[in-house]
C-alpha cells in the first residue's frame, strides 16, 4: 500500500474536522513530499536539528504547518520557537515561563499545548492530570504564549477501554480548565499510529501518526 493510499484510509477513519499530523522522524523528504501530495499539510518533528534539515529540503512546499511534538530541551527553546508554529509539549511551569521570555524577547506568540498525564507513567514527560490547575495562575502571566489545549501520549500496554478512559480525562480537564481560563481550549492532541481511534472518539482534535503512515523507521 502506498502512502497515499494509508492517509486515504485513515482519513476515512477520521471524524471531519481532524488534523492529521503526519510524524515524520526518520522519514525521508521524499516520502514527507508523497504525503504533502495526498493532502498532509501538517508535519510533527521532534529532533531539532533533523527538522532543520528537512525544512530546508521542503521549503518550496506551500502552507505547511511545522509542530514540535518532542521534549523540548531548554537550550534549544529558542530556536525551536523560531523553527515551529506549534509546540505540543509544554510538560512543566517552569518551562512554559522560559518560553514565555524568550518569546517576548523574540516577539512572537507561538502555539501551544500543554502535556498532561492522565495515568501515572514514569517515561513520560507533564503534570499529573488535575495537578496542572494550582499552576493555571502562573500560567495566566504568560502573556506572550496562545494557549491552545491539552497533549498527551499513554502509557503502554493498555486494553482499549483503558485508553478511551484516559483520553476521556483529558478531554474532561480540557474542559474544566477552560472554565478556570475564561476561554476555551480548542484542541486535544490525543491519538498515535496504535491509539488514534480511541483518541477520536474521546474528541480528540489532533492525531499524531507516524508508523501507520509511512511504515516502520529505524
Amino acid at each position: 500500500m502506498t502512502i497515499a493510499q494509508r492517509i486515504e484510509q485513515i482519513r476515512a477513519s477520521l471524524p471531519a474536522g481532524v488534523r492529521l499530523i503526519g510524524v515524520t522522524k526518520g522519514v525521508s523528504p521524499d516520502a514527507m513530499r508523497e504525503a504533502y501530495e495526498a493532502g498532509v499539510r501538517d508535519f510533527g518533528e521532534n529532533r531539532l536539528q533533523e527538522a532543520l534539515v528537512k525544512q530546508e529540503q521542503l521549503k518550496d512546499l506551500e502552507g505547511v504547518q511545522w509542530h514540535f511534538i518532542g521534549h523540548l530541551q531548554a537550550n534549544k527553546a529558542k530556536k525551536t520557537l523560531l523553527t515551529f508554529q506549534w509546540i505540543h509539549a509544554v510538560d512543566n511551569l517552569e518551562l512554559a515561563q522560559r518560553i514565555d521570555r524568550l518569546a517576548g524577547e523574540l516577539n512572537i506568540h507561538p502555539r501551544v499545548l500543554l502535556q498532561i498525564k492522565p495515568l501515572p507513567d514514569p517515561q513520560k514527560y507533564g503534570w499529573e492530570n488535575e495537578n496542572i490547575l494550582a499552576d493555571l495562575p502562573a500560567l495566566q502571566l504568560c502573556q506572550h504564549l496562545k494557549f491552545q489545549g491539552l497533549m498527551t501520549i499513554l502509557p503502554l500496554g493498555l486494553s482499549s477501554a483503558e485508553k478511551l478512559s484516559a483520553f476521556e480525562k483529558v478531554r474532561d480537564l480540557s474542559i474544566k480548565m477552560g472554565k478556570e481560563l475564561n476561554y476555551p481550549l480548542r484542541e486535544l492532541s490525543m491519538g498515535m499510529s496504535g491509539d488514534y481511534l480511541p483518541a477520536v472518539q474521546a474528541d480528540s482534535t489532533m492525531v499524531r501518526l507516524g508508523t501507520i503512515i509511512f511504515g516502520d523507521r529505524s
